[in-house]
C-alpha cells in the first residue's frame, strides 16, 4: 500500500524550469561555455554539482575545486531575480487533499534556498520533508536524492511513489528501487519511457493522483 509520495519540485508542483535553464545558461556563457535551454532540459534533476560536470565535461574541461560554490552563487542570483514560476494549474488543491492520505516530500536537484523559497510560496506547510540539490552528495539519476527523502518520511521503498518530469530524475526513481509516474512538462513523454507510468498532462496528473487517494480510503 502506497502511504508516501515524492514529487519533483521544478516542473511537477512549479513551473519554474524556463527560469532555471535561462540562469544556466547566463552563468555559463560567463565562463565562456555555450549551453542552451534544451540542453538543461535534457539534464534536468541534477544538482549543481552534476550540471558544471556535465558541461564543463562537454567543454574539455576541468573545474577547480573552488568554482562550484561561486557559480550555484551566480547561477542562484540569476534564478531568484528573474524568477516568474508559477505553481500548476490545480497542484496545490490536489496535494492539500492527499496530506490528509499521505506523507508527502520533495526531492529537488535544485539548491536549498531556491527549493525551500517556492515550496513556502506555493505550498506551505504541505510537505513532511524537503531534499534539496545541497543535501545529497550524489545528485539525479544516482538513487540518493530519493533513498534520503523515504529515510526522512519514516517508510520503505515499496511504500513510496514518485512523481517526476525529466529523464534522470525518472532514472533516480528507479534505481533507489520506487514506483515512478511520469508527466512530460518540458519534453516529449517518449524521455520518460522508463517511468512505470505516463500520463499526457498535469490534468491526468491529478487524475491520477486523486484516483490513488480515493483507493486509499
Amino acid at each position: 500500500m502506497i502511504k508516501g509520495i515524492i514529487f519533483d519540485s521544478d516542473g511537477v508542483l512549479v513551473n519554474s524550469m524556463p527560469f532555471h535553464a535561462k540562469a544556466w545558461v547566463e552563468v555559463f556563457a560567463e565562463y565562456g561555455i555555450e549551453v542552451t535551454e534544451e540542453d538543461i532540459y535534457e539534464i534536468e534533476g541534477s544538482n549543481h554539482v552534476g550540471v558544471i560536470n556535465i558541461f564543463f565535461g562537454k567543454a574539455g574541461r576541468t573545474p577547480e575545486p573552488e568554482i562550484y560554490a561561486e557559480i550555484l552563487e551566480k547561477k542562484r542570483a540569476h534564478f531568484l531575480e528573474n524568477n516568474r514560476a508559477e505553481v500548476f494549474e490545480g497542484m496545490y488543491d490536489c496535494l492539500s487533499s492527499l496530506k490528509n492520505k499521505f506523507k508527502l516530500a520533495v526531492a529537488s536537484g535544485a539548491d536549498r534556498t531556491i527549493v525551500t523559497s517556492l515550496m513556502d510560496k506555493f505550498y506551505p506547510g504541505v510537505f513532511d520533508a524537503i531534499i534539496s540539490g545541497e543535501d545529497v552528495e550524489n545528485g539525479k539519476p544516482d538513487p540518493e536524492p530519493y533513498e534520503k527523502a523515504i529515510v526522512k518520511l519514516g517508510l520503505s521503498k515499496d511504500e513510496c511513489l514518485v512523481v517526476e518530469n525529466a529523464p534522470l530524475g525518472v532514472e533516480s526513481a528507479k534505481n533507489a528501487g520506487v514506483f515512478c509516474v511520469g508527466v512530460p512538462t518540458y519534453l516529449d513523454e517518449s524521455k520518460l519511457k522508463e517511468a512505470d507510468f505516463v500520463v499526457r498532462n498535469h490534468s491526468e496528473l491529478i487524475e491520477y493522483l486523486t484516483d490513488l487517494k480515493d483507493s486509499s480510503l
